[in-house]
């Protein structure tokens, strides 16, 4: 059986939705976590496969392969991924930002942006102050997930900025958020396996697109979100594609963690594929 982490955000909902429908009882055990709590366990060994930081895979390519053709990424606004500040980004330079410590990869996109879009100097600190005791202590806090949600549709006086839009307004390319890995001693131990769930999730793909409307009408998060609000979330702002520009959004990311010490070096991809290949050798 293979252990699956789960995410628990409305970002992945659809396709978890949809790939649980195409498996058959006793394929997968299914862990549920926050990102860096996830990200740990795929590390550790504890976990076979997981939608995982980027980051995390750019920190250790020897550990892990990718799974093909399936991310957690956005191609414009992210929705999820925000900066809350009490004053315009511009004037954010020499100030303390607030992080979230759940996804190493949305900082460091927060990073990137702040040095090289927009030219400032901050200093980082990371917290577990909610949005408003965190906005009394700093200029501008940084959420991810539901969380940033949610405060989205309660904080309208500050200024919002997603990552998302930001990246692509930037760049002209996608954000990959989230990568489907899998440990290379999964690969070895449980190839096939792997190789059904990499083809189940093309169909979960595809079908996580067709089913919005009905999994909206029973979804939890549609209960504080809105019905219509997680619809547009899913279908507007949510991709689960890797396709080539998506791979070169990836590659771009790296290269500016490189540039900005938050990497040794820009890894290669490498793909499920390739250690199949290489096994029949």
């Amino acid at each position: 059986m293979l252990r699956i982490g789960r995410i628990d955000y409305a970002n992945c909902t659809p396709i978890f939705h949809a790939l649980q429908d195409h498996a058959a009882p006793g394929d997968y055990q299914f862990i549920s976590g926050v990102p860096s709590h996830l990200n740990s366990m795929l590390a550790s060994g504890e976990l076979d496969a997981c939608p995982s930081s980027s980051f995390e895979y750019a920190v250790h390519p020897e550990r892990y392969r990718i799974i093909p053709q399936v991310s957690i990424s956005s191609c414009g606004a992210v929705a999820s991924v925000l900066l809350f500040s009490r004053i315009p980004v511009e004037e954010l330079d020499g100030h303390i930002v607030l992080l979230s410590s759940e996804s190493a990869t949305s900082v460091n996109l927060l990073k990137i942006l702040l040095a090289r879009r927009y030219g400032l100097c901050c200093t980082f600190e990371q917290t577990r102050l909610s949005i408003d005791d965190a906005l009394m202590s700093a200029p501008a806090i940084l959420l991810i997930g539901d969380t940033a949600l949610r405060a989205s549709l309660q904080r309208l006086d500050v200024h919002i900025y997603d990552l998302g839009e930001i990246w692509h307004s930037w760049t002209g390319l996608p954000f990959v958020f989230a990568l489907w890995l899998c440990t290379r001693s999964a690969v070895q131990e449980r190839r096939d396996e792997l190789i059904r769930l990499s083809e189940r999730l093309q169909v979960a793909k595809l079908e996580s697109r067709r089913y919005i409307e009905a999994l909206a009408e029973y979804a939890s998060e549609a209960e504080w979100l809105g019905k219509q609000r997680l619809i547009d979330y899913w279908r507007d702002n949510i991709s689960y594609e890797l396709g080539p520009s998506h791979l070169e959004g990836l590659k771009h990311f790296f290269r500016g963690c490189a540039e900005l010490g938050l990497l040794a070096t820009a890894p290669e991809l490498h793909f499920l594929q390739d250690e199949q290949s290489a096994a029949s050798f």
